[in-house]
């Protein structure tokens, strides 16, 4: 989820950045224009002389005429700039929603499921709830069995109660779904291969 903030912060930040340089050069274009215009003005003053007041007038409809283009180009770049910041911030919020979700998804499959007492195991809930409550007895019997760290009376002393969870376990299963059935297996090999570990 940061990476997507991230991402999108980034690319706001980048269409903050064009939108100025836009903005920035329309600004320079208009400047650029009334100083052209200025300079007309008073280069036909001078040459024409006899007629300088129709001169002025003529460079100050130019000058006029230049100020209103340049403002609506500087207008068309705020507006588009606008456009741009709000289609960010649209993306923005679709982009925050859709963690959002992602994240309500994950937290809902986690609250289904129990921790075990056998550490990196976590228990799904299953439509029979007796499956569940089998798992979880028997990681808690593997728990056992890893600290007896291989001493033979405690595991002999132990056998009879996982052979009896492990037997009820696979009763249990044998009426559930087939894709219940894969989540057992896969949560009782998770256990069994931690008991395999410790001998």
């Amino acid at each position: 989820m940061k990476k997507i903030v991230l991402s999108v912060l980034v690319a706001g930040s980048l269409l903050a950045t064009s939108c100025k340089e836009a903005k920035k050069g329309a600004l320079d274009l208009k400047d650029a224009t009334v100083e052209t215009a200025g300079k007309a003005a008073d280069a036909t003053t001078e040459a024409a002389g006899t007629v300088a007041n129709e001169a002025k007038e003529a460079a100050g409809a130019v000058v006029e005429g230049a100020t209103d283009a340049a403002n609506t180009v500087v207008d068309g770049a705020k507006e588009a700039a606008t456009t741009v910041a709000d289609g960010a911030t649209d993306a923005a919020n679709a982009v925050v929603e859709g963690a959002e979700s992602a994240v309500e998804g994950v937290k809902e499959t986690v609250s289904g499921a129990k921790n075990s007492a056998l550490a990196g195991v976590t228990i799904p809930s299953f439509s029979n709830e007796a499956v569940t409550e089998n798992l979880t007895q028997y990681a808690a019997y593997a728990k056992n069995y890893i600290a007896a760290n291989g001493n033979l009376a405690k595991i002999t002393a132990l056998a009879p109660k996982g052979a009896a969870l492990l037997a009820k376990g696979k009763e249990l299963a044998s009426k559930l779904d087939v894709t219940e059935m894969a989540k057992y297996k896969s949560v009782l090999s998770a256990i069994q291969s931690k008991m395999a570990a410790s001998k």
